[in-house]
């Protein structure tokens, strides 16, 4: 199955191709290597990755000041309902850490915790917010010291066995009544990252997609006992009932491959995007 180039894609088919061939080639290792070699892993793949695909959506909105702002901005208006200026924000992912610069001027501490050290090159950061280079999966912040923990599009990018892991560590980072809002693709509207294109499930560097049933699962496994999901776009945002995303989610997984991927992308996309709240 292949697609043509999406509405924003700066590729043709041809670089995308190439740069397919790559993520697979990348996110093989990842999914061959045992937990060990992992913990190093990451970081290294990251860091060929944004070497060897020079077009790549993280580089391009980095080289977009105009873009990143509107990014940022989009991710505030979300954001905002759950900042105070005591809070101690944690951002897993932080890429290039436009956001967590931000987040500097609204909390009294920022974490901006990545894999990959080149994506975060040049920026200067604020006193109160601090970059940390990490294994993909843990953090060095003391336990129930973290008010809100945040990823947007990362949990994805995570080998199945080291995203559990890392939801505990989130866990375990979160004080009493903390936050994590996870915001990731749902498989079935996908696959979403370049295996698009060409495939009907994720085989690039996503190496695994999930549904809002599985997260809830996974979530209550950790420990988690209370769950908010909201729907929207552009920043606005409301909240819906958990319930009401996975019964979709049943009457849509029914259906084959072609047919799922064309109702997921009618205004019923909205309500299958997964933006999770838990609370400890």
């Amino acid at each position: 199955m292949i697609h043509k180039p999406m509405q924003g894609e700066v590729r043709s088919m041809e670089q995308l191709r190439k740069d397919y061939e790559i993520e697979k080639e990348l996110a093989a290792r990842l999914r061959n290597a045992s937990r060990q070699e992992r913990r190093f892993l990451y970081s290294s793949v990251y860091d060929e990755y944004y070497e060897r695909v020079s077009q790549a959506p993280q580089l391009i909105r980095k080289s977009s000041p105009e873009l990143t702002a509107v990014l940022v901005s989009t991710q505030m208006r979300f954001l905002n309902r759950f900042l105070n200026k005591e809070a101690t924000f944690l951002e897993v992912g932080a890429g290039d850490c436009a956001l967590s610069i931000e987040l500097s001027n609204h909390v009294k501490q920022v974490f901006a915790v990545d894999a990959s050290a080149n994506i975060s090159e040049g920026f200067t950061l604020p006193h109160n917010c601090k970059c940390i280079i990490s294994d993909g999966i843990s953090f060095p912040v003391p336990k129930n010291s973290i008010s809100v923990v945040y990823s947007n599009h990362l949990m994805e990018h995570l080998h199945p066995d080291d995203a559990i892991v890392q939801l505990q560590n989130i866990y375990n980072s979160l004080i009493g009544g903390g936050h994590y809002i996870c915001i990731t693709p749902n498989r079935l509207s996908g696959p979403h990252d370049i295996s698009k294109y060409f495939d009907t499930v994720a085989s690039g560097l996503h190496l695994k997609e999930y549904s809002v049933s599985e997260l809830v699962k996974l979530f209550k496994k950790i420990g988690f006992s209370r769950f908010d999901s909201y729907v929207g776009a552009k920043g606005y945002y409301i909240k819906v009932p958990i319930t009401l995303q996975r019964l979709l989610e049943a009457l849509i997984g029914r259906f084959p491959n072609n047919i799922r991927f064309l109702i997921a992308r009618t205004p019923l996309r909205g309500l299958l995007g997964i933006r999770l709240v838990g609370k400890k």
